[in-house]
């Protein structure tokens, strides 16, 4: 169980250095999924928690307040409403920080972006339709769950958030599935633009970057669980541009063929080590 703490922050919309947004919201400091490979345990750095990533959060409990009445900076802009934490991680239910922001961002001329992996966004369907230009990604990198509980143990089932994408798109709020992080080998996301395709808008693919900050975390979980894999990692993560290069013109080809939307947003660092 998470530590849970209050506490008032400075300022809750921040420029974003993410690819195609240009301001983001992080309601939470902290992400109670506690996913092995999230590269936001950087956050650490700068919080001063000492306690392992995935068992603090704290809730920014003044956020709602800290939104400007004058919006005009933003105007046109995208605003990405969790890019180092869940917005709809277990804390929202009691503290519907997430939700006050939103009502507060209702009437603001700006496209909007949610990244949850949590069924608990579809509490907010009343407010999603309020907004003209909103789309909510639900992030989905497995079909296995017994793989999922490994990896993300805090995380929602496979099973609800693809019923809460569901819900989302028969209430017609736009939604993307963000295959994120893929796992070479591991990820079919195939399968998994199968299972969502209709109730997709569109598709985003992040790949997995191996980050010094998490290595330690995946390699043990393959020593527990997918010894097999090991050496195929590594050899994969010589040179993982190749490999990326090669999964990025085979998603191209699969998403053109199935006619579904897609977005790739992939890192070609080399992680050597």
């Amino acid at each position: 169980m998470a530590k849970i703490k209050e506490i008032k922050a400075r300022s809750i919309i921040t420029k974003s250095g993410l690819p195609g947004a240009d301001f983001v919201v992080n309601p939470y400091i902290g992400c109670a999924h506690a996913c092995l490979y999230c590269y936001a345990r950087f956050m650490k750095r700068f919080t001063g928690h000492d306690e392992p990533w995935g068992d603090f959060v704290d809730v920014k409990i003044n956020a709602p307040d800290l939104i400007p009445k004058n919006f005009d900076k933003y105007r046109n802009k995208n605003i990405v409403i969790g890019s180092v934490t869940d917005p709809y991680q277990r804390a929202e239910e009691k503290h519907k920080i997430t939700r006050q922001v939103l009502q507060k961002l209702i009437n603001w001329p700006c496209s909007f972006d949610i990244i949850t992996k949590s069924a608990l966004v579809v509490r907010d369907i009343d407010i999603f339709k309020k907004f003209p230009n909103l789309n909510v990604a639900l992030s989905l990198a497995f079909t296995d769950d017994i793989i999922r509980e490994g990896l993300e143990p805090g995380a929602d089932s496979i099973d609800r958030r693809i019923s809460a994408l569901k819900a989302l798109h028969e209430n017609r709020i736009r939604t993307t599935v963000f295959i994120s992080p893929i796992f070479p080998i591991l990820s079919d996301w195939k399968k998994i633009i199968r299972l969502t395709k209709k109730y997709a808008n569109g598709y985003w693919f992040e790949n997995l970057n191996i980050y010094p900050s998490v290595r330690d975390n995946i390699y043990a979980f393959f020593k527990k669980n997918h010894p097999e894999l090991i050496g195929r990692y590594r050899e994969i993560y010589k040179d993982s541009r190749a490999y990326w290069r090669g999964m990025e013109q085979e998603i191209k080809n699969f998403c053109q063929k199935e006619k579904a939307a897609y977005r790739i947003f992939f890192h070609h660092n080399d992680i050597k080590k």
